[in-house]
């Protein structure tokens, strides 16, 4: 089962990481000024990851693949690390997708 792992940056800011049943990190989030803010977010994304139209499906400049995924407001809530192929990208929102509404939440901050 996949879980959320709140951590600290060196800048003090908190985020998540979500994680796969297999440790590997499906989906990162930007920095927030509190862990409050962090913990609003990992709400989001278990609520958001279920709509498809919610993912965003990019192409970086460097030609790999990745994907945001977006609150309803538009705002990115988290994005995934970059891909070799589109089927790859596809397998993450998937996983997202599968871990996030029921994942539980480590805290490490």
């Amino acid at each position: 089962m996949g879980k959320f792992v709140i951590s600290k940056r060196t800048n003090g800011e908190f985020q998540f990481n979500l994680k796969a049943d297999n440790g590997q990190v499906i989906l990162t989030s930007e920095g927030y000024s509190s862990k409050a803010g962090c913990e609003n977010g990992i709400s989001s994304v278990k609520t958001n990851s279920q709509d498809d139209s919610k993912f965003d499906k990019k192409t970086s400049t460097n030609g790999k693949p990745y994907f945001n995924l977006k609150a309803s407001n538009g705002q990115i809530i988290g994005s995934s690390e970059m891909y070799e192929s589109t089927s790859g990208r596809d397998n993450g929102i998937a996983s997202v997708k599968k871990n996030a509404p029921s994942a539980a939440t480590e805290d490490i901050s």
